[in-house]
C-alpha cells in the first residue's frame, strides 16, 4: 500500500502520478482564483461564505497531501525544511492558526513541481545554465552590489547637503534622502521628492547618468555569463558525443 502511495505522490512516471500532480495544480489555480476574488470590494455574505468553503476544501486536500509527502519521505526532516516542504507548510498553516497573515499566494511557487512532473529537459537545462551563469559572474555581481550600495549612500548624502535647507521636510536626514536616491539611481523617478535648488538639479543629473549604467551593467554581466555557460554546455555535449562514438 505504502509503495503504491509513494509511486502516486512522489513519482511521476505513471499515469496515476501525473494525474495526482495535475489535480493538485488545478486546486492551486482554483485557490489562487478564489483568493483574488476575495480581494474584490462589496462581496455579498453568500459569496464570501462560498469562497470560504472552497478555501477550506482546498486546504483540507493540501493538508492531506503535505502529511502524505511527509510520511512517505525517507528523510522527513530534510523534506520538512526543503524548499517545497516549507512552501507547502506556509500555504496551509495560516488557515489553522488564524494569524491574519494570508500566504495563499505562495502556492504559486508550487507550480515548479511541473518541471519534475513532465520531465521538461529543455527547461532543466536552462535552469542549470542560469545557475552556471551566476556562478561565472558571481564575483562581478557581488562587486557591483557593493558599489551600488556605496553609490546609494553617497547620492543620499549629496542630495541631503544640496536640498536640506530648501526642503527640510522632504530631505530631513540622510535616511529620508535614501528614498530619493533609490528612485533616482534606478531611473524610476517617481517625482514625489525632487530637487529645487540649482546645485541639487545638477547633482541629480550626474546621479541619473550613473543610474543608467547601474541598470545596464548587471544585464550585460548576466548576458555575457549566459553566453559562456552555453558555450561550456555545447563543448561538454560535443565531448560526450565524441566519447559515445
Amino acid at each position: 500500500m505504502w509503495d503504491r502511495l509513494r509511486q502516486i505522490v512522489e513519482e511521476n512516471d505513471t499515469p496515476a502520478g501525473k494525474a495526482f500532480d495535475l489535480s493538485i495544480q488545478a486546486l492551486i489555480v482554483l485557490s489562487l482564483v478564489t483568493f483574488s476574488i476575495e480581494t474584490l470590494p462589496d462581496l455579498s455574505p453568500r459569496t464570501q461564505k462560498w469562497l470560504y468553503g472552497v478555501e477550506a476544501a482546498t486546504v483540507a486536500v493540501f493538508t492531506v497531501e503535505y502529511l502524505l509527502r511527509l510520511t512517505l519521505a525517507e528523510r522527513k526532516l530534510k523534506f520538512a525544511f526543503s524548499f517545497f516542504g516549507v512552501i507547502d507548510l506556509l500555504a496551509i498553516l495560516p488557515f489553522y492558526l488564524a494569524t491574519g497573515i494570508d500566504l495563499r499566494s505562495v502556492r504559486l511557487f508550487r507550480f515548479l513541481r511541473l518541471f519534475r512532473a513532465f520531465k521538461i529537459v529543455r527547461y532543466s537545462k536552462a535552469i542549470r545554465r542560469f545557475h552556471r551563469a551566476f556562478i561565472i559572474a558571481r564575483e562581478e555581481l557581488v562587486l557591483f552590489v557593493i558599489i551600488t550600495l556605496m553609490l546609494l549612500y553617497f547620492s543620499a548624502v549629496g542630495i541631503y547637503y544640496f536640498e536640506h535647507e530648501a526642503q527640510p521636510k522632504q530631505f530631513a536626514s540622510v535616511f529620508h534622502s535614501l528614498w530619493w536616491s533609490v528612485a533616482t539611481l534606478t531611473t524610476v523617478g517617481y517625482g514625489d521628492i525632487y530637487p529645487v535648488t540649482v546645485g541639487g538639479k545638477i547633482f541629480t543629473f550626474g546621479v541619473l547618468l550613473i543610474g543608467l549604467g547601474i541598470v545596464s551593467v548587471p544585464a550585460g554581466l548576466v548576458a555575457s555569463a549566459l553566453s559562456k555557460a552555453r558555450a561550456m554546455e555545447d563543448a561538454s555535449d560535443e565531448l560526450s558525443g565524441s566519447r559515445n562514438r
